[in-house]
C-alpha cells in the first residue's frame, strides 16, 4: 500500500502555489488602482482654491500640508466604520500620503540623514491633529475645532489670527457628506468631498 502523496498530485502543487501568488498579485494591483484613484481625488480636494482664497488657509508648503492632513483625517474617520477592505484602503492612502511627504522633503533638498527626523516630526503632527480634530468633531464643538485649526495652521504668534470657523464648518459639513458615501464608493476609490463655497 502506498503512503504519502500520490505521483499524480505532485505536479499540481507548484501550479497551486503559482495561482496563489498570481491571486495575491492581482489583488494588490487592484487595490493599488483603487488607492491611486482615491488618493488623487483627496489631494485634488485639498488643493481647491476656496480653502486658500476664502477659508484662511495660507497657500504655503505648510498650509498645503495642513489641508492634506485635514482631508486625510476626514477620510480616515469615514472609513473606520467600513468593512476591513475599506479600512485597508484608508491605511494604504495614509501610507501614500507619507510617501509623498518623504518625496517632497527630499525635493526640498533635505539630505538622507535629515529625512527620518523630519518624517517623525510630521507624523507626530499628523496624529496629533487627528486626535484634536476628532475630539472636537465627536463632541460637535465647532468652536473647539476652530481653535485647534487656528493653533495648528497659525502656530506663530500674531495680532489677530483668523477665527478658522469657516474651515471648521466646512469640515463638519464634509463629515456629514462623507457619512452618506456608500461602502461601494469607498471600496472602489470613488469617495468625494464637497468643494468649499
Amino acid at each position: 500500500m502506498q503512503h504519502g502523496p500520490t505521483r499524480s498530485s505532485a505536479p499540481n502543487e507548484p501550479i497551486l502555489g503559482i495561482l496563489m501568488i498570481f491571486g495575491l498579485f492581482g489583488k494588490k494591483n487592484h487595490n493599488r488602482t483603487i488607492v491611486e484613484r482615491q488618493y488623487a481625488a483627496l489631494t485634488t480636494a485639498a488643493r481647491q482654491p476656496g480653502f486658500y482664497d476664502g477659508l484662511d488657509v495660507p497657500d504655503t508648503v505648510m498650509g498645503r500640508f495642513e489641508m492634506l492632513s485635514i482631508v486625510m483625517i476626514l477620510f480616515f474617520r469615514r472609513t473606520r466604520s467600513s468593512p476591513t477592505s475599506g479600512q485597508e484602503i484608508a491605511q494604504e492612502i495614509v501610507d501614500a500620503f507619507f510617501q509623498d511627504i518623504d518625496y517632497s522633503i527630499r525635493e526640498l533638498g533635505i539630505g538622507d540623514t535629515g529625512v527620518p527626523k523630519r518624517m517623525k516630526k510630521l507624523a507626530g503632527m499628523f496624529y496629533g491633529r487627528l486626535e484634536s480634530y476628532a475630539a472636537a468633531m465627536d463632541a460637535g464643538d465647532r468652536e473647539a475645532l476652530a481653535q485647534a485649526l487656528r493653533r495648528n495652521i497659525y502656530p506663530e504668534p500674531r495680532d489677530e489670527p483668523p477665527s478658522m470657523l469657516g474651515l471648521a464648518d466646512w469640515m463638519m459639513s464634509a463629515e456629514t457628506h462623507l457619512s452618506g458615501v456608500s461602502g461601494a464608493q469607498i471600496a472602489t476609490g470613488s469617495a468625494s468631498l464637497p468643494v468649499p463655497a
